[in-house]
């Protein structure tokens, strides 16, 4: 099994503390490699949360390549970060030769533009660069989105903190929201693209499980949208649902869970909504998974979410205190992040709940 693990806060967080999260867990997964995404972010990118920044990892021509294309399409950089690394011997990592976080200001002719122009902008932009990047294996690009940063590396979770210098904390490199898997990809090769978290548009979502109705999502979201692509992983599935339904079809988040996973008919049949949900299930019904899951998501907001299969088949607790939200895989996760906790208030999601963990660290149980 995968392990995978969230952290929200009303302070700005180190990823230490998502290092510090799975290493707990290191018996649930192969090791093979650890990934990120941060959601409102803190320190040095704090004064340009309205700007997009690029999360690449490339070569040098890779660096050229993407530079050369933003500056053709008028984006002009204002703020760029490349991580220190620790490049001592023997660490288990399959390194690229750059990591680059840079920030953009829109091009002047879509600066006045309104929010939905300058988020296709900004999906059209990261898929050419992907296009460009893959030719000749010159990189990879996770993330082009305001507030955002996204990092992903083949080896040891361990290895890859050190490398990057993870482990020591600092305020310059911060978020409120991380959400971080250790890689374990049983179903197809291990690539970079393949590693939880996957990001769309402000959507992250990860997995512990499989979905064994991927090729009848696969068949279905091809045709829905130019984002989904890839399918590196079975587990991208759940991210591009929960886009489609949240972002595309404008639904409410309760909705999700019922396009995944839902209602048998004989229960639909008794319910007040039953009109509503006969429709979902007729209308979605490509979209259903199957299979032992337990999915996290973030929203655009920031809304943190969780939810599980309909059989229960894999672990997750959601664990809190005054300032901090953690949802984990195993409980061991949560102790080591949040060791003063009321252990007793901590949740167990059962098979038709969502919990959610809104911007004021509410936390709200919906039952399917």
């Amino acid at each position: 099994m995968c392990r995978i693990g969230a952290i929200k806060s009303r302070n700005y967080i180190h990823p230490s503390r998502a290092l510090l999260l799975m290493q707990s867990q290191q018996k649930g997964h192969d090791n093979s490699g650890f990934a990120m995404v941060m959601h409102d972010l803190g320190g040095i990118f704090k004064p340009y949360k309205h700007l997009p920044t690029l999360s690449l990892a490339c070569t040098n021509e890779g660096v050229r390549i993407a530079e050369d294309m933003l500056h053709a399409a008028g984006f002009q950089r204002v703020m760029q970060w490349m991580p220190e690394t620790d490049l001592r011997p023997g660490l288990d990592i399959n390194a690229m030769p750059n990591y680059i976080f840079q920030t953009y200001d829109y091009p002047k002719f879509y600066k006045k533009e309104d929010r939905q122009t300058k988020e296709d902008l900004l999906l059209d932009m990261r898929l050419k660069l992907r296009r460009a990047l893959e030719m000749d294996d010159q990189g990879y690009v996770y993330s082009f989105w305001p507030d955002v940063v996204t990092l992903k590396e083949i080896g040891d979770p361990k290895d890859i903190g050190t490398y990057f210098k993870l482990w020591e904390p600092n305020d310059r490199f911060t978020a409120r929201v991380i959400t971080a898997q250790c890689r374990q990809n049983t179903n197809y090769d291990i690539v970079r693209y393949a590693a939880h978290p996957f990001f769309l548009q402000g959507y992250t979502a990860l997995a512990n499980g499989e979905n064994t109705f991927y090729l009848k999502n696969v068949e279905l979201q091809r045709k829905l949208h130019r984002g989904y692509i890839g399918f590196e992983s079975d587990s991208q599935c759940f991210l591009y649902s929960l886009h489609y339904v949240h972002r595309q079809l404008g639904w409410p988040l309760s909705y999700y869970k019922h396009v995944i996973t839902p209602l048998p008919f004989e229960e639909i049949e008794t319910r007040e909504d039953r009109t509503s949900l006969l429709a979902i299930r007729q209308s979605m019904a490509h979209l259903e998974i199957n299979g032992p899951n337990t999915i996290i998501g973030v929203l655009p907001d920031n809304t943190l979410f969780t939810c599980c299969d309909t059989k229960k088949l894999r672990p997750v607790v959601v664990g809190r205190d005054a300032d901090t939200v953690v949802i984990s895989s195993e409980v061991c996760g949560i102790n080591e992040i949040l060791p003063e906790r009321n252990w007793e208030k901590d949740i167990y999601p059962h098979e038709r709940e969502t919990v959610i963990i809104d911007n004021q660290l509410e936390v709200h149980r919906w039952r399917q």
